[in-house]
């Protein structure tokens, strides 16, 4: 991969996961509260949409950043040598290991951000949209690489499945990020915490806030893929 394009990588996705999170935040803090053990209402409500944005400005750009240039260099190493056949699993790789070094930064600005979102007085998409974005049957029709919007517009439908797919997870680790230090969740046991809100709350827990969490990452797929290859076609 060229230094250029690495730059290009970095400037194009930083662009685009501040777009994305600062665009929508508010559906991001409604789906935090929905999930909140002490419920919506006592959560804050929709008072105080913004509590906890500071941290998400701050933590957005590198995030997004780190997640891109893992991504295309990896993607680029893998390539050599490789059959067309295997380009969806080297996608799949190059994400992954993008998650892994993009969650480094993440999970930190992502504490600050949910337990302000929870106390406003006192802050997983990528990887099937980025799967989808070379291997998508509109590129086979047409034979090339698809266009900045057609790009967003896969990852708007790859992005509301699989957050509707993972909704219980992420349920576990906003219990787990909001967990008070001592408390049963504060250990980090995911399955733990998934067992405990499937038996005081059941199905309807696993699934809280499933509609605005399915809002908010299909209209980030859209704008996240849709500003990432727009900003990189501009800056090559």
């Amino acid at each position: 991969m060229e230094p250029r394009e690495s730059w290009a990588a970095l400037a194009a996705g930083g662009i685009a996961g501040v777009s994305v999170d600062l665009i929508l935040f508010p559906l991001d803090t409604v789906k935090t509260r929905l999930q909140s053990p002490q419920g919506f209402r006592k959560a804050g409500g929709f008072r105080g949409i913004y509590a906890g944005v500071p941290s998400t400005a701050i933590g957005s750009f590198p995030n997004a950043a780190a997640f891109f240039i893992t991504y295309e260099n990896v993607k680029s190493m893998l390539h050599h040598g490789s059959t067309s056949y295997l380009t969806p699993a080297t996608h799949m790789v190059a994400a992954s290991l993008g998650e892994v070094v993009a969650c480094l930064i993440r999970v930190p600005s992502e504490v600050v951000k949910q337990r302000a979102q929870v106390s406003p007085p006192s802050s997983t998409l990528r990887i099937l949209s980025h799967i989808l974005y070379h291997e998508d049957l509109w590129s086979w029709k047409q034979g090339h690489v698809v266009d900045s919007w057609q790009s967003a517009v896969c990852g708007a439908f790859a992005g509301g499945f699989a957050a509707a797919v993972t909704t219980p997870l992420d349920v576990a680790k906003t219990r787990i990020m909001l967990a008070k230090a001592g408390s049963s969740n504060a250990s980090g046991n995911v399955l733990a915490a998934l067992g405990g809100i499937w038996r005081t709350q059941g199905l309807s827990g696993l699934f809280a806030g499933v509609v605005p969490r399915m809002a908010a990452i299909s209209l980030g797929g859209f704008i996240f893929l849709g500003t990432y290859e727009k900003t990189r076609q501009l800056l090559l």
